[in-house]
């Protein structure tokens, strides 16, 4: 009985941080749309961002935290050019996907 409460415990926390990462990807998002012509802004809110799925990353383990800091790499990537971001876009579905996998 304690291992399948366990499961559910693991379940929950991996979706309550598959939906953090939903939520730090759609802020960087509206912050980039907001400052396309702000290399600065752009390159600060993508920090932002890589810090929060650090942070976020450091309270799990195992598949979900790799996939969390691959989330946090790629913002750590981000130079404040719009192509850059554009490309990066491309790549948030897979950092998602990677993570909703890791939950299941």
């Amino acid at each position: 009985m304690t291992a399948a409460c366990g499961a559910i415990g693991t379940a929950v926390d991996c979706n309550a941080a598959a939906q953090e990462a939903s939520k730090i990807t759609t802020d960087w998002s509206s912050a980039v749309t907001k400052s396309a012509t702000d290399p600065a802004a752009i390159e600060k809110a993508s920090q932002d961002a890589a810090t929060k799925s650090k942070d976020l990353a450091s309270k799990h383990d195992g598949e979900i935290a790799a996939a969390l800091n691959d989330l946090a790499a790629g913002f750590e990537s981000m130079k404040g050019d719009m192509s850059n971001v554009s490309t990066f876009t491309t790549k948030l579905q897979g950092f998602q996907s990677k993570i909703t996998s890791a939950c299941s």
